[in-house]
Parts: structure tokens; sequence; C-alpha cells
């Protein structure tokens, strides 16, 4: 059947929502589907109680449109029994006889809205943007304090850098963009595994769509399947998780290596069907998530040692990208400790310190094995205490652009990064830059070295 599509003030709302609508009168089921179908993505009917439990039992739905007074049972029976194996939709009540009795049974069960018969067009599209509005505002509520409670809410920002090792993870992200299939970064802790998380998110056409990070080593067991795939308590209760919740989107998985061997069975089962059943309940829910993993553990170690499933391994490992140490990139420092000065300047309400081309070239020389993520805290406490420790102290005399362009400053920045590498080895140091020994001893009396 085709459908007009409609724009109006309800289309924001309704554009993206599945709708069921649930009577056992032909021509009320019509009327309410010939308002909903024009705005809504889907709307299916059912015409009766029996025939809507068939139809939940093989597809999920936004919202529920239901009659209270249909044969055999009421819509908020139904509802009672549908809670407890799994309804996962906010639910309209439409009735002809709103009684106090009717009200109180409606709030215990948790009925999203009521809509009184006869009613006009208007007032079932209100009745369902307000359900939706509610249910997305729950949404973002939810993922935002989820954010707010991860530990490192400071993963943020751009993949930054314009060395080999970084251009080439950028570009692999740019190729992986389009694509549903998962990923698997590694790599040192503080390499940037989740800035490249959300780098691929936002080149993906989920963009628009959540990106939720959940570190896999902070919940127990437990707390780590509710927190992913929901739950319904004893009383019915229906609590969503991470997965409903940023279905459409792009679900993050930090530290996988940590997952408890419970929770990995169960994501196996999510990845290969695209479905998830909440602690508690007989349903399944579809899902429709780019799956994106991180750890920096050995995980074929972890295999072999029993610590992780072969069968999870091979699933999340269709395509690995190993993100380079900081000392792998060691170009990008200067541009990285600049843009950390000035974000710190500016979100601190403090001074920034002079980076100077001293400063420079020990942040180029140092090891960093605590890579990105060093560098990043050593520039927000300097900024902090207001100077650099002594063994970043600087007292040169070139600052700003000059000390991070100029040529000569970035080719001994370069050249005493790859001898330190070399152990002062000059002619390893020179082989590796594939330069003479003499330039490097030139250089480096210039430098008075």
């Amino acid at each position: 059947m085709n459908v007009t599509v409609i724009r109006d003030e309800y289309s924001e709302s309704l554009s993206s929502a599945s709708i069921l609508v649930i009577d056992d009168e032909p021509g009320m089921r019509n009327f309410m589907t010939k308002i909903l179908a024009p705005r809504c993505k889907r709307v299916e009917q059912a015409a009766s109680a029996s025939e809507a439990s068939d139809i939940l039992d093989k597809a999920h739905f936004d919202l529920i449109v239901l009659d209270n007074i249909m044969p055999g049972k009421t819509g908020l029976d139904w509802v009672a029994e549908q809670r407890r194996v799994g309804l996962f939709a906010d639910t309209i009540l439409v009735t002809a006889y709103a009684d106090l009795d009717t009200a109180i049974q409606a709030l215990r069960i948790g009925i999203a809205d009521f809509v009184l018969k006869p009613f006009r067009a208007n007032q079932i599209l209100n009745a369902v943007a307000r359900a939706l509005d509610r249910k997305y505002l729950r949404r973002e509520n939810y993922l935002l304090k989820h954010a707010l409670s991860a530990e490192h809410t400071g993963a943020r920002g751009r993949l930054l850098g314009k060395s080999a090792a970084i251009v080439k993870a950028r570009d692999m992200l740019k190729r992986l963009a389009p694509l549903p299939t998962p990923v698997l970064f590694t790599g040192a802790s503080g390499t940037g595994k989740e800035i490249a998380a959300r780098t691929l998110h936002s080149l993906s056409d989920r963009a628009d769509k959540p990106f939720v990070a959940v570190n896999c080593a902070s919940l127990s067991a437990g707390r780590l399947a509710e927190e992913l795939f929901g739950v319904i308590d004893a009383q019915d209760r229906r609590r969503d998780g991470l997965f409903l919740h940023a279905d459409g989107g792009t679900l993050f998985l930090d530290e996988v290596a940590q997952m408890p061997e419970q929770v990995q069975a169960a994501l196996l089962r999510v990845l290969e069907d695209q479905k998830v059943r909440p602690v508690g309940a007989e349903r399944d829910i579809p899902l429709n998530l780019r799956f994106l993993f991180a750890t920096n553990a050995d995980l074929p170690q972890a295999v072999e040692e029993g610590r992780f499933r072969a069968d999870l391994y091979h699933r999340i490992n269709v395509v690995n990208i190993e993100m380079p140490s900081l000392k792998a990139r060691i170009e990008d420092i200067v541009e990285l400790a600049s843009l950390f000065m000035e974000q710190f300047s500016l979100s601190l309400g403090m001074p920034a310190l002079t980076l100077d081309e001293e400063t420079l070239l020990k942040f180029s020389r140092y090891d960093w094995p605590g890579n990105v993520r060093e560098l990043r805290n050593l520039i927000e406490r300097s900024v902090i205490l207001g100077a650099f420790p002594e063994a970043f102290a600087g007292t040169g005399s070139v600052t700003g652009v000059a000390a991070v362009d100029n040529l000569d400053m970035v080719m001994q920045r370069h050249i005493m990064h790859v001898l330190d590498e070399s152990d002062g080895n000059r002619a390893e140091a020179a082989r590796r830059l594939g330069i003479s020994r003499k330039t490097i001893d030139r250089k480096c009396a210039s430098w008075g070295v």
C-alpha cells in the first residue's frame, strides 16, 4: 500500500516511530492507521489481544495505541500480562469509560496516556507525539547520566596528527565508516581508542544517533548484564538497557577483555542474532546497532588461557585497528601539546603557559609511557600549577608558531628523538633517517649537543 508522507508539526516526533494499533473495530483501526501511517516510519494493526501478542513476538514497536474494551480481555489486562513476558513499548489507552478505577489501574501498570472516545485526529496525534517525546527525553537523560558517570568523560575531541601512523588509522576509519562491520581497537592505554571510535561514529550515517561508551571493567557481572541488556524485575517493572537506548547508533565496549564469561556468551548471541533479551524477559527485541570494541590486553593470549571466548574473539575481530603509541607518532606531539594548552587555558580560565623551543624539544624526547593521555594530563596539571615540571621547563626565546613550525626546530626534534631511540649511536640514527653520519654530526654541533 502506497502511503503519502505528510509533513506537519507532528512529523519530527513521529517520523522515526513504529506504532502498533490494537482495536477490535475495523473502522477505528483503519481511522487511526490513516492518521498515523503518513507521519510514521511503520504502523501495523491487530484486531485482538492474541493477534497483538503474536505480532510482538516477532517485531518491536516504540508505541502501542490500544483499545481498552475488547472481546476476551480488557486492554489493561493484556498490558499487565505482556509486562510479565516483556513489553518494551510505551502504551496509549483508548477508552470511552474513563472511571477512577480504570485510571488507577492504568497508572499502576504504566500506561503513558489516555485518549477518550470519541476523539478527533489532532487528539490522537497530540497523545502520540507527547508519548514519543517523553520516551526520547527519557532516553537522552539516561544516556547523559551514563556519560557523566563514566570514568573517562574526557575522551572527546578529534583524532589529530599528521604522522604516518595516525594518517593510516584515519584512512582506515574513513573506509570503514559506511559499513556495519564490527571494529576492534587495540593498543596501549591512553593511545586514543575511544576517540578513534567516536571519530568512526561521526563519519558514519549514524552520526546523528547515540554513541554510547561502556567500560566493561568498571561493573560487576550482574550489574553489567542489566546495564547492557536491561531488566524486568519481580514487580514486572521494565528498565531498558544501553542496547535499547543506543538503538540506531553505535555501542562502544571498552576493556572488552574484562567482560565476565556469562556476559560474553550473551553478547555473542546479540552479535549473531542482532536481538537482545533483557534479564528476566521471555521476548527478544531486534536491534539496529554498530558495535565497536577496544582493549589494551592481549586477546589471543586471553583466548588461549580460557579467559575469553574464542568464538566471541573471532566475531569481534573482523577488522582490527592498532592505535599507535605517542612514541610512534613523535611528530604529532607539538600539535597535541598546543591544542591541549589552548583547551585547558580556556576551560580552566587560567593563563596558558609558553611553549618555547626547549620545552617542545623535551616533550619530543620524552618516552610518554602513558601516551596521549599522559601528555594531556601533564598540560592540564601544568596550567593549574602555573609552570611545567622541572623535567619539561624551558628557557628558550622562540615561542608560538615559530617554535612549532620552524623547519630547523622540527628537524632538531625529530633527529634528537631518533638519536634517543638509537641510544645515542649516531651511525645507527643516520641509517634510520636515511642521511649521512656527517649531517648528524654537523647538526648536533650547531645545536651544541
